[in-house]
């Protein structure tokens, strides 16, 4: 046997052995092979083990806001979101998904998520020419809407919510949202966001379609918050927040 014969024989060799043993029974592929937590960057993977559980699977029918929802996602921009992730909104359920916040997630974690929603959920296209209210209530205010007014927030509420929650809002055909326990667990910021974006997901519809024709103005949404926050106990009450 030549050197040179002797070398290609080898190199076959080893050549044969690695794809053979790559190819072994019950090796796992290279989807299933394991993967250090701070190193999972899909996106589906990330919802489903960080926000599922709230948001519901694809983003609908859980106990907290659909995020699958364009409306919201044209309201809300990639740095408030980026931001209740990673802080989570104090005194509410949402907790801080960011590591240096305490949670467990990279900043290249979040954002896949803040992406991957934007991506796979968000239709911007779809309201060209809509003029949108603003998410916040700060930016509200700038924009010429002073602060909610718990008095005509009542009458808004009347006038836009009474038809399923009652005049009172201790529900009707929906359910109450003047609940206090409600209340302490959602913050100022959630009840506009509701108010201006609904509940697709159970029904509840947004600030265009309370009444046929008639929107809710930027005020009135200040308005019927402040109605609702005021409804809330000390004891339990949240301020601010996202989302």
């Amino acid at each position: 046997m030549t050197r040179s014969y002797f070398l290609s024989f080898l190199l076959c060799s080893s050549v044969m052995s690695f794809i053979g043993c790559d190819s072994l029974p019950g090796k796992p592929t290279l989807e299933d092979r394991w993967v250090a937590s701070n190193e999972i960057m899909d996106f589906k993977t990330l919802y489903g083990q960080n926000c599922a559980a709230c948001h519901g699977q694809d983003g609908l029918h859980g106990a907290a806001l659909s995020l699958n929802d364009p409306l919201f996602l044209a309201i809300v921009n990639k740095e408030v979101l980026t931001d209740t992730i990673s802080k989570g909104v104090s005194g509410t359920s949402m907790p801080a998904f960011s590591l240096s916040s305490g949670g467990t997630l990279t900043n290249k974690q979040i954002e896949s998520l803040v992406n991957g929603m934007m991506s796979n959920w968000g239709q911007p296209g779809q309201f060209n020419g809509v003029t949108l209210p603003p998410y916040s209530i700060q930016t509200a205010t700038a924009d010429g809407s002073g602060p909610g007014d718990v008095a005509r927030g009542a009458a808004a509420f009347n006038t836009f919510c009474a038809q399923c929650h009652g005049n009172d809002g201790k529900g009707g055909k929906a359910g109450s949202v003047v609940n206090v326990d409600y209340l302490g667990l959602v913050s100022d910021q959630g009840l506009r966001t509701i108010v201006i974006v609904g509940r697709p997901d159970l029904g509840k519809p947004d600030w265009r379609k309370n009444i046929s024709g008639q929107p809710m103005t930027a005020q009135e949404i200040s308005d019927v918050v402040a109605w609702l926050a005021s409804h809330r106990s000390t004891a339990a009450g949240r301020q601010g927040g996202n989302p």
